[in-house]
């Protein structure tokens, strides 16, 4: 049997209609694709500022749905106590809210005690500074003589006034306020509510296929997140015992102060040990009597935080939560621009939130779908295609 030649078709060409229309889905899904990542492109850099702008109303709906994921397992142990759900869902808020006021209060306390000798701490350190400047004079004088020979002239400088660090927080102070009350009420109704949302999610699908999807990427979700904060937290509470005890050791004021600064600025990732280090720096210099005495807290706490980082955590965290630096870079850089400090203490657990999310309905294969290979892993083509049909 040969195969069917049209007079149109050109010789040496033969007919198949199969892999034209094949050939023809592929490049459908293409285009289709390639619209995906424009539009996806296109809201990364566009939702920045729509959730800056409308911080007050998305910062406390973010805040709450990550509360929402770390309190819900304490809820549901709670209720499965025989505690009915609203008083379950309300003493799992309280004894968050609880723990964060004594932290608060571990560290507001002391710094407002300190705060007056700000000053003199200031002028202290800079004498410090001056001292150095002083051994590498020779460094200004040579400057200051190229600026010379360059033609370049000292302009004017011009000192702008701005507000006072209380003035900041009288402005602050309600905006806060609001915010603070509109993500404990939004926490306490979605954790009342988790388990109608649950039914609505699981037994609102249209195929049992959908169902498992759906409650494997929730659970995948809530277990990554709140096993996460919990072991952090963990970790975060030995090195701020650790970072005490040190400051106590080493003669540092107010040394339950820097170990609670150190907890709380360890949950975020790479800055937060940054900052740390730099206060610790700044105190120790403006305090000591040598600058070489004063930089040893600094020193120290670097060194504990290089051990934490590099071996305990990604012993006790495990390759379930490893995550690319870069990407953690990324988040971090992202929401930090966004909201600030929060956004910050939120990087991390969002990161994790999207990623269970894309490991049960699949990652985008962005660098090779530049190379021309399917945005996804599973190709809705091969998917598409079947048993071929009987023949008659």
């Amino acid at each position: 049997m040969g195969v069917n030649v049209s007079p149109s078709d050109p010789p040496g060409r033969e007919r198949n209609p199969a892999g034209r229309r094949k050939a023809f889905a592929e490049q459908e899904l293409r285009l289709i694709s390639a619209l995906v990542v424009i539009l996806g492109a296109g809201l990364f850099l566009a939702l920045p500022f729509v959730l800056s702008i409308g911080s007050v109303v998305f910062l406390p709906v973010v805040t709450a749905i990550v509360l929402t994921i770390i309190l819900s397992p304490l809820a549901d142990k709670l209720a499965g106590w025989g505690l009915p759900n609203v008083l379950a869902s309300l003493i799992a808020l309280l004894t968050f809210f609880a723990i964060m006021l004594l932290a608060l209060a571990l560290i507001l306390q002391p710094a407002v005690d300190l705060y007056d000798r700000v000053p003199a701490m200031a002028n202290q350190a800079a004498e410090r500074f001056g001292e150095l400047r002083d051994q590498f004079a020779w460094i200004a004088i040579a400057n200051a003589e190229l600026a010379e020979l360059m033609g370049q002239s000292q302009g004017r400088e011009v000192v702008l006034a701005s507000p006072s660090v209380i003035e900041q927080l009288a402005f602050a102070t309600p905006s806060v306020v609001l915010e603070t009350l509109l993500t404990l009420l939004m926490t306490f109704f979605m954790i009342e509510a988790r388990v109608r949302m649950r039914k609505h999610l699981l037994l609102d699908r249209s195929s049992f296929g959908t169902s498992i999807k759906a409650a494997r990427a929730i659970r995948e979700m809530q277990d990554r997140v709140a096993a996460y904060i919990f072991t952090v937290a963990w970790i975060n509470g030995i090195v701020g015992v650790i970072v005490a005890a040190g400051a106590w050791a080493l003669g540092v004021e107010a040394p339950v102060m820097w170990g609670g600064l150190a907890a709380l600025l360890n949950f975020i990732p790479y800055i937060g040990p940054l900052v740390m280090t730099a206060l610790l720096a700044l105190f120790g210099i403006g305090t000591a009597e040598t600058a070489l005495l004063g930089i040893i807290p600094a020193i120290a706490y670097l060194g504990l935080h290089t051990v934490e980082a590099n071996i305990v955590t990604p012993s006790i965290l495990g390759a379930r939560f490893t995550m690319n630096p870069v990407m953690i870079l990324i988040a971090l850089s992202y929401f930090s621009w966004v909201w600030g400090v929060f956004g910050a203490l939120l990087s991390v657990p969002i990161l994790l939130m999207l990623t269970a999310f894309f490991d049960n309905v699949g990652r985008p294969n962005l660098i090779g779908f530049i190379f021309g290979e399917p945005l996804f892993a599973a190709n809705l083509l091969d998917l598409a295609e079947g048993p071929p049909p009987p023949q008659a």
